[in-house]
């Protein structure tokens, strides 16, 4: 009779888990600073939503160590994106922009189409790979040095572009929700291709996750709360055993009952500054929940090693 312990084992001397880890072993990697999670504050759509989060953040006494932001590079202006860097740095705060466009804002079909959601966030193309890279450009020139990517030609051929000195070293990609994959052979594949973060599926078991956290060492972006379109779980109970299991980890809050923002604007303004707000309140109600069942749990101080903290002071010839 056959069985899976061939394939079982030529996964293991591939340095990959055998299984899913239902023992739910406890991830002894860490951040550089020896933490085990950070907050993340997504869909930070410019910088008056950042200024509601740095002003929330404050009151509920709340470190935010990254946001990212989801309209792309290419939907801010030049002094929107210094504004975010300035903003930023002040706190030693990392900010994320997406490298936009991708096949849903394309005149293609198929993204749109039932059975083509998987092509949604990818790249379609030669041209639309070229206008993703002259986004990370842009952002690298306005000082930011973190980039949202949802492609893996994008990630190879960016990560190419940092090693030959086209963008600056310490530039991160980090992987969007996006990209999907779901199994830690895809995500070590995503951690050799360049990746410095990777945000996973919202819907994994702790045990899918800990399998990939056997296989990766890059932290790992987690939501806690998805929004609507990713799937609306809110799993607040499950954080400490996240952080336990998948350090280092971005800790995530995302809003459940929200509109879809992207592509943001003035016109949305004043809802993106209030989502902002409550996903503020949402970390503070989570990580109360943390500190209640797993008082141990350690998170970066800011400014944080290895946070990608944005440049600023740049002059217009440097733009």
């Amino acid at each position: 009779m056959e069985t899976m312990e061939q394939t079982r084992a030529f996964l293991s001397r591939l340095g990959l888990p055998r299984g899913d880890a239902h023992a739910l072993p406890a991830s002894a990697k860490r951040f550089p600073d020896g933490a085990q999670y950070r907050v993340e504050i997504p869909s930070t759509e410019g910088p008056r939503a950042l200024a509601a989060i740095i002003e929330e953040a404050d009151r509920h006494h709340v470190t935010i160590h990254r946001v990212s932001q989801g309209s792309g590079v290419m939907l801010q202006t030049d002094d929107e994106i210094l504004e975010m860097a300035r903003l930023a740095a002040a706190r030693g705060m990392e900010v994320s922009l997406f490298a936009r466009p991708a096949a849903r804002w394309d005149v293609g079909a198929m993204a749109v189409s039932s059975g083509g959601s998987v092509v949604g966030p990818r790249l379609r193309g030669q041209e639309q790979l070229v206008h993703c890279l002259e986004d990370v450009k842009r952002a690298a020139r306005l000082g930011i040095r973190s980039v949202l990517l949802a492609d893996e030609g994008a990630l190879w051929v960016a990560g190419e572009m940092r090693q030959a000195g086209e963008l600056p070293p310490e530039m991160q990609f980090k992987i969007s929700v996006m990209m999907g994959s779901a199994n830690p052979a895809a995500i070590r594949l995503m951690e050799r291709l360049g990746a410095n973060t990777f945000n996973i599926p919202t819907d994994l078991t702790l045990a899918q996750i800990a399998a990939i956290r056997q296989a990766v060492d890059i932290p790992l972006d987690v939501y806690v709360e998805a929004p609507d379109d990713l799937g609306g779980f809110v799993r607040h109970y499950e954080i400490p055993e996240l952080v336990r299991v998948a350090a280092p980890v971005y800790v995530k809050f995302g809003l459940r009952n929200a509109p879809n923002l992207y592509p943001s604007g003035g016109h949305l303004e004043q809802t993106a500054i209030a989502l902002s707000r409550e996903r503020v309140r949402r970390a503070r109600i989570g990580l109360d929940l943390l500190h209640r069942y797993s008082p141990d749990a350690s998170a970066s101080r800011l400014p944080a090693p290895g946070l990608a903290v944005p440049v600023v002071g740049m002059s217009l010839a440097e733009r």
